[in-house]
């Protein structure tokens, strides 16, 4: 019988591993979203920029710098996670999987990641955690596809921590576990990317206005820390009366074609 391998065991496995794996992970997304932000501000598209005011280098330093210490603290959390797998302590899926039964489970994750977040998220926001977990996120006033992993070491663990428990509660096939991943860092990247990359009248569809846009994260951090705390949908928003009440119209202002680059506003941000 083979025994399980002991926490040092593991961290001499997979350390170098996972570390790279989660700065590629972040590294790919906001590039690949900086760099369609930068050949969209080239085009019309520059109007739909969101803030007037501009990132400036010492944000830039500040987020990816932040970025790295973030990693770090996933990568420490990812060995006991890994050590709880091997003693059975968490479950592996074993079986099949149909295209179905991955498209329900990655429904699954997604909206629970996204529930995670909006409480955990609304949470750091109260006066007990705001300076500890959440106050070194704000420092960005202005959002880049840099700042998806501006963290303070609490709120990296808090962000982490979802991945334990949901395994501890459904086990979960790899190729889901890692379509997740990829989608979760892209839609981080978006949602901070300071332009809006989604079509016009988004916002209002019957549909499409559940799925969360730029505008929405953006205005969290240049107009109100108080409102629009989800992730990838805006229900938990809506239904908890947290939705920025202008919103709407901020982001058809935003994606109106004929508005011109000179009228963006000036970012208002209020304290927590």
């Amino acid at each position: 019988m083979n025994t399980p391998p002991t926490l040092i065991q593991i961290t001499q496995q997979m350390v170098l591993g996972s570390f790279a794996f989660d700065m590629a992970r972040y590294l790919v997304a906001a590039s690949l979203v900086a760099g369609v932000v930068w050949l969209l501000r080239r085009t019309s598209w520059a109007s739909r920029k969101i803030q007037r005011r501009e990132a400036n280098r010492a944000d830039l330093v500040r987020e990816v710098l932040a970025a790295v210490r973030t990693v770090v603290v996933y990568t420490a959390m990812s060995v006991p996670t890994v050590w709880a797998f091997r003693h059975g302590y968490l479950a592996e899926y074993r079986g099949a999987l149909s295209p179905l039964a991955f498209a329900g489970y990655l429904t699954a994750i997604l909206l629970a990641h996204d529930t995670w977040f909006y409480w955990t998220h609304r949470a750091m926001h109260t006066k007990p955690l705001y300076r500890a977990f959440h106050r070194f996120h704000h420092l960005t006033i202005t959002p880049t596809a840099w700042t998806a992993y501006s963290f303070a070491i609490p709120e990296a663990a808090m962000m982490f921590l979802f991945m334990p428990v949901w395994f501890s509660l459904v086990a979960t096939p790899v190729p889901v576990i890692f379509t997740f991943l990829a989608v979760m860092i892209l839609r981080n990247a978006m949602g901070h990317a300071g332009l809006e990359l989604h079509p016009r009248g988004w916002a209002r569809h019957p549909l499409l206005r559940w799925i969360s846009t730029t505008t929405h994260h953006d205005m969290h951090h240049g107009t109100s820390y108080n409102h629009n705390y989800g992730f990838y949908f805006t229900w938990w928003d809506k239904l908890m009366g947290t939705e920025h009440p202008d919103y709407v119209k901020t982001f058809d202002r935003v994606t109106t074609a004929a508005r011109a680059v000179e009228n963006l506003p000036a970012p208002a941000a209020t304290s927590a």
